[in-house]
């Protein structure tokens, strides 16, 4: 499959959330950060959503409003999204990755820089902390990750695509 070139503007569109909130993108009100990571239950970014999750209030008061894609379904994706403060988009056909040009790869486990990730969110799984994920992903484990800031104008502000499961 050839992914589109990367975009520069993002074009007026309104996203369903899996709780059924409509979220505009571009946001007329407020920056939106728009983080496409794995898979529903993804340990890896587990770990880095949690970080998201106890910054969300400095967050909102810097005027972003946070919106993560996963490519599972939203049935998968509603059990584990009960317990995050923002939007969380089911995208298990990969739409909006193929859109915004983000990738999947064999490297996205094999970094080195992903090891230490993996061990810890392992763990976290494994201690209770995280709940593990379906062991079948209908989107695959090889998922990378990519970060976009979109202004009110819909213009993409920057753009982080990647390079390995934990290079958010």
């Amino acid at each position: 499959m050839t992914m589109p070139a990367r975009p520069n503007q993002v074009i007026d569109r309104e996203l369903r959330a899996v709780t059924g909130e409509r979220i505009p993108v571009p946001d007329p009100n407020c920056l939106v950060h728009l983080q496409f990571r794995r898979f529903a239950g993804c340990p890896i970014c587990n770990l880095h959503l949690r970080s998201i999750v106890q910054r969300h209030d400095e967050i909102i008061a810097a005027g972003i409003r946070e919106v993560v894609f996963f490519h599972s379904s939203a049935d998968e994706l509603c059990k584990y999204a009960a317990e995050l403060p923002f939007a969380t988009i089911a995208d298990p056909e990969k739409r909006y990755y193929c859109e915004f040009g983000v990738e999947s790869s064999r490297r996205a486990l094999l970094h080195p820089r992903t090891w230490g990730a993996v061990i810890r969110g392992t763990a976290m799984t494994a201690l209770g902390r995280f709940q593990a994920p379906a062991i079948k992903q209908d989107g695959g484990h090889l998922g990378l990750p990519a970060d976009f800031l979109i202004d009110p104008q819909g213009r993409v502000l920057a753009a982080k695509y990647g390079e390995h499961a934990y290079d958010q």
